[in-house]
């Protein structure tokens, strides 16, 4: 790791850091009382105990099952029907109405509709986080693609690449960038939602957990859930951000 690297590692931990001291401090003070803010010691070794408990693992599998298929359903939608958008006009002509309306329409206000069609299981759950995740997606899709250049096509064109490969060989790489973007915002979106989900109405799951905690008082297992989402999302940022330094390996400032 070079000098670079390290410095930026540093300055992301840098704000963690101060969070868990202040929150240490509110603890150890007297600012907050244990029952209603325990310190992060014991939210931690809490978390250390749950996480060889197999039904804590059964509870976050659920969870990630739930994201991930919500998620890999979005990108699918979002991709294709930005790239869509963005090379045919019939197709932009019906979809930039339906995102500038659909669009800023909060998605978990559509939930209890969901319930009532999807019932309470899984179905219901992943068709939100899917809602909700899929326009930046789409949108970053749609702008990466619009934007390639078109002396791009023409060099291909005049190269003898056949119009029909165009989409795949020229726009699709060339809006990569954007496209991993919108599927980084979409998987932040992906965690929050599904972890909001399961708090609505769920029998189990991270969100279930903490519910269940918070009804019974039981402040360090409410804590729990909420330090698991967030390292589960700041891992699975990493692995996404991994992912696009090594597609976009070809590509300048990345």
């Amino acid at each position: 790791m070079n000098a670079r690297a390290l410095n930026n590692v540093l300055l992301g931990l840098a704000p963690i850091v101060m969070v868990l001291a202040l929150w240490q401090g509110l603890c150890s003070f007297g600012y907050a009382p244990p029952s209603l803010l325990p310190p992060p010691g014991k939210v931690f070794v809490r978390l250390a105990q749950q996480l060889v408990s197999w039904n804590f693992l059964d509870d976050m599998l659920a969870t990630l099952t739930r994201l991930f298929a919500g998620f890999f359903i979005a990108v699918a939608l979002g991709v294709g029907i930005g790239l869509a958008a963005a090379v045919s006009g019939p197709v932009n002509a019906v979809v930039r109405p339906l995102v500038q309306v659909l669009a800023p329409v909060p998605k978990v206000a559509l939930y209890p509709a969901l319930l009532l069609l999807l019932g309470f299981d899984h179905a219901s759950k992943v068709t939100l986080v899917a809602a909700d995740a899929l326009f930046p997606i789409l949108l970053s899709t749609y702008y990466g693609a619009s934007m390639v250049e078109q002396k791009l096509i023409w060099s291909a064109l005049a190269a003898g690449t056949p119009r029909y490969q165009i989409l795949f060989k020229v726009i699709l790489p060339a809006a990569l960038p954007s496209i991993l973007t919108g599927c980084r915002i979409g998987l932040v979106i992906s965690c929050i939602v599904v972890f909001l989900a399961e708090m609505i109405t769920s029998t189990d799951g991270l969100g279930h957990l903490l519910v269940g905690a918070a009804r019974t008082f039981q402040t360090v297992d409410m804590f729990v859930p909420l330090i698991t989402i967030s390292l589960l999302g700041l891992i699975l940022n990493g692995l996404l951000y991994s992912l696009r330094k090594y597609l976009l390996r070809g590509f300048p400032e990345v």
